[in-house]
């Protein structure tokens, strides 16, 4: 088995008495990506500029392909790409000068720059936009050229914090099809990301850090399965009917009642349903809805953490306060 391409052994962090990760240990295989989640200020942030050598370690150890992030920087900076939570462009360059400036950053070869550069303004629908000035851009629009400039010299490690801020729900799937192209290729891909189902779709593991700790990993289905919960929902047209089919429900799960909303908490989705259909029937109650939810990585989050995680704005994390703008790469 190939060593893993991202390391994170033990990291402790710390801003004065703030200790922003506390031994926080994960890996990434070869072509994996891995869905890094926690709620404001957990560290995921932290960790991102750990790794990618823009921030130091007050212990612990980091590896980017098996180079030590502290001790070889510049080749850990050759060989990664990173899309952070803003935009870090030049507003004063056009789209094409912005890539290209990246390409000499990153020591392209010369003929490779131009080609590059085309090739990424079309695969981000920026053609119509290539020899505008930045400033002049959307959100949206500046978004997209900052996740194809953390691509330029196709980096084989690529980290995305908060990658699809600021896309419409269009721009967020194109983008989802972008890094499932790049890893089917290759390339591993370690991702924050405060849509839950944008870890559901592309991470094949799932590390939840939360207040500088991991605190859960495992595939979506392992923590859906360890955290989550099967719902029935079951709605009446009113309060009474509702009370009626709670106390008789008891015995099939958990119940909660919102009004006339009734939410059981099952193990066996399948034939839990079978017993509340049997239950209400016999009792002659008429229900205006029923369904079965699957557990979702949004009922993981909130057990672990307490929080929804739509309830979130951006994550603004303890490294915020140095508000260190993201460089392009030099390799030397």
């Amino acid at each position: 088995m190939s060593a893993p391409a991202i390391v994170a052994e033990n990291l402790v962090k710390r801003y004065g008495v703030l200790e922003a990760l506390k031994g926080v240990s994960f890996s990434v295989p070869e072509g994996q990506v891995l869905g890094l989640l926690g709620p404001n200020g957990a560290g995921k942030t932290t960790a991102v500029r750990i790794l990618t050598t823009l921030l130091r370690a007050d212990s612990g150890r980091a590896l980017v392909l098996g180079r030590d992030v502290r001790a070889e920087a510049a080749t850990v900076r050759a060989s990664i790409g990173l899309a952070g939570q803003n935009a870090a462009v030049d507003e004063n360059l056009t789209a094409h000068e912005n890539l290209r400036l990246v390409g000499r950053l990153t020591h392209m070869a010369t003929d490779d720059i131009a080609s590059r550069s085309d090739e990424l303004i079309e695969q981000f629908s920026l053609g119509h936009a290539g020899n505008r000035l930045v400033r002049t851009f959307s959100g949206g629009m500046r978004r997209r050229l900052d996740l194809a400039l953390a691509l330029v010299h196709r980096p084989p490690v690529l980290f995305l914090d908060e990658p699809t801020t600021g896309l419409d729900p269009l721009g967020r799937t194109d983008l989802w099809t972008v890094i499932q192209g790049l890893v089917g290729k290759g390339t591993t891909v370690l991702l924050t990301t405060q849509y839950l189902e944008e870890a559901d779709q592309l991470a094949h593991n799932i590390v939840v850090i939360d207040h500088g700790s991991v605190i859960a990993e495992g595939t979506s289905a392992e923590l859906k399965g360890r955290f989550g919960a099967t719902v029935i929902e079951v709605a009446f047209r009113d309060d009474d009917a509702a009370t009626t089919a709670s106390e008789l429900l008891a015995h099939v799960g958990a119940v909660a009642r919102d009004g006339s909303l009734i939410k059981v908490n099952v193990n066996d989705g399948a034939l839990a349903m079978l017993e509340t259909v049997r239950v209400i029937d016999g009792a002659h109650l008429e229900p205006t809805s029923m369904a079965l939810r699957e557990p979702t990585l949004d009922d993981v989050f909130l057990a672990l953490t307490g929080h929804a995680a739509e309830e979130l704005p951006v994550e603004e994390d303890a490294a915020d306060t140095g508000k260190s703008r993201r460089g392009r790469h030099k390799s030397s």
